[in-house]
């Protein structure tokens, strides 16, 4: 029940903000798509406090990033060759693109922003602990904020009836049994997790933002940081297969980036893949970024 009723407060809260599109004071708007890029980092410095103050009881810390490091190349491997299989499968070719290390270096700094944010919120709790006072922040309320703000968002993406067909719907297929794959392969390396719980870290898709808290709200405070990192992690190997390889498999490569392609690793898509892949990643993007809470919510549940 409880976890039905997380499930109802995050797409409620999507829903409202998608509604509330174009019906706000367009001051209010401004004001919104301002603060939507900087939210995330907010979120980040909430949920990196929250974990801070659960760290010192969860057993070998260590663990968290080696087991969300392999995770997350697991995950990610997984997205682009199951990607690359079934558009192999219907006769699609490599195709050519141009790589710009330039706009790789501004977006791997992008996501250093996002590292930052968590240690600095580990810091601030470890301050405010030295003079025995806790930090309270709800990142669920924060979350649910955010939640509004991507929905208003996605009200005005670009999203074309003509790209909704099968073919380009073959992209988030591509991650969300790819991912699963991962998570099985996950299960032969990893001891400590179970098989379930690999499979629901599995489902994020690079949303980490959103990934993190719920776990850490369905599940524990250690498998929330193991959902936390391991997002974060997809994302970096979503960049780097973007332009290490993405101009000659760029379907594959969008598959990899999971619910991000159709924000953060949208300029990658248009600039490493070409214009004529920005559809896949604006609907592989849309898809999941609908589905990562929703699975997430479920598998955390069961």
């Amino acid at each position: 029940m409880q976890s039905l009723w997380l499930i109802f407060q995050l797409l409620f809260c999507l829903f409202l903000g998608f509604i509330l599109a174009r019906r706000l004071p367009q001051w209010l708007e401004k004001i919104a798509f301002k603060v939507l890029p900087y939210f995330t980092y907010i979120l980040l410095v909430a949920i990196a406090i929250e974990f801070a103050q659960t760290l010192h009881t969860i057993a070998q810390p260590a663990q968290i990033l080696s087991d969300a490091i392999t995770i997350s190349l697991a995950t990610s491997a997984g997205a682009f060759i199951c990607c690359y299989i079934l558009f192999k499968l219907i006769g699609f070719q490599p195709t050519q693109g141009r790589v710009s290390s330039e706009l790789l270096i501004g977006s791997l700094i992008n996501i250093s922003y996002a590292f930052i944010a968590i240690a600095f919120g580990y810091g601030l709790s470890e301050l405010f602990s030295a003079f025995d006072y806790q930090l309270h922040i709800s990142s669920w309320y924060l979350l649910l904020i955010f939640m509004i703000l991507i929905g208003l968002d996605l009200a005005y993406s670009p999203l074309d009836r003509s790209w909704l067909n099968w073919k380009i719907m073959l992209v988030p297929i591509g991650c969300i049994i790819g991912s699963i794959i991962g998570a099985v392969v996950c299960s032969l390396l990893i001891n400590n997790i179970n098989l379930k719980d690999l499979i629901m870290l599995s489902q994020g898709y690079g949303f980490y933002s959103m990934t993190g808290i719920v776990v850490t709200e369905l599940k524990n405070a250690h498998l929330g940081s193991i959902a936390l990192m391991n997002d974060l992690f997809r994302e970096i190997f979503a960049i780097l297969a973007m332009y290490i390889i993405g101009w000659r498999y760029p379907r594959s490569a969008i598959s990899t980036a999971g619910a991000t392609a159709m924000d953060v690793t949208l300029p990658m898509v248009k600039q490493a893949c070409g214009n004529e892949f920005i559809p896949h990643a604006m609907v592989s993007g849309f898809v999941l970024s609908i589905l990562a809470p929703i699975a997430v919510s479920i598998l955390a549940a069961l």
